[in-house]
């Protein structure tokens, strides 16, 4: 099989699409290069040919197409759409930035949104106290959402938040709604700095089932510590987002 030409590769792709120097790949690779110039050359939806024709196309066994296939969806560069393949499109890039996912969103064009999953009340644990600024033992909210792009499910957020800082969160918030905004126009609150931890994981089987995909799927997830401008603690925020929708960009400094 003949590989694709990598001698005017886009920047940032791997040296020569990962091809060794001796040319001995396996054939499930050489597919996935293929596959990956086919759907570059795809809109967003538009179809991919089956796994019989692509066989027949590349002369492999339809196993190894299911191989590359699978890379492929992990990856984010296609989705499934019924029985077939389809291109997808462009991941959304998440800023490491103080800010919230629904500003985020809404600066490539996409319509964010949420999902209420639960919110519940409930006596802080001793682990926590430090994080939301609490005693152990005094309330605190717990508040759940699936995350939502164009309706497309992409993760799921869990945010604690003492009880004190937002007494009213469970009768004058909307569950579809920014927190960050309500904190700032509704409680007054202004966020000062935060820190982050990101690391990749498989999600649990309950939250494969809440964000709709394979529990095989590789994960983002975010851990958020927030405080306000007097540097007090206020919120505990851990994000998971879909490995195959999401990637995230900062900028450096000297």
């Amino acid at each position: 099989m003949d590989y694709p030409n990598t001698h005017h590769q886009d920047p940032g792709a791997p040296v020569r699409s990962g091809i060794p120097e001796h040319g001995r790949i396996p054939k499930y690779y050489a597919v996935k290069a293929h596959l990956a110039e086919l759907v570059g050359e795809l809109a967003e939806g538009q179809p991919l040919p089956t796994e019989r024709d692509l066989a027949l196309r590349y002369e492999v066994a339809r196993d190894t197409v299911r191989q590359a296939l699978r890379e492929l969806l992990l990856e984010g560069r296609v989705r499934r759409q019924g029985r077939g393949t389809v291109a997808a499109g462009p991941k959304l890039e998440q800023p490491l930035a103080l800010a919230s996912y629904t500003e985020g969103v809404r600066r490539q064009g996409r319509r964010p949104g949420r999902n209420l999953i639960g919110l519940e009340r409930f006596a802080c644990p001793e682990r926590l106290a430090p994080e939301v600024g609490v005693e152990p033992g005094e309330p605190v909210w717990h508040l759940e959402r699936v995350l939502l792009a164009d309706n497309e499910r992409v993760g799921l957020e869990s945010c604690y938040v003492a009880v004190e800082r937002v007494p009213r969160l469970d009768v004058d918030f909307k569950p579809d709604s920014s927190f960050y905004a309500y904190l700032r126009e509704e409680c007054g609150t202004a966020l000062g700095r935060a820190g982050e931890r990101i690391e990749t994981v498989l999600a649990t089987p309950r939250e494969a089932l809440l964000i709709g995909t394979p529990p095989a799927l590789p994960m983002l997830l975010m851990h958020r510590w927030s405080l306000d401008v007097a540097g007090r603690p206020l919120e505990r925020v851990r994000m998971l987002f879909r490995g195959d929708r999401f990637s995230f960009t900062t900028q450096l400094n000297t």
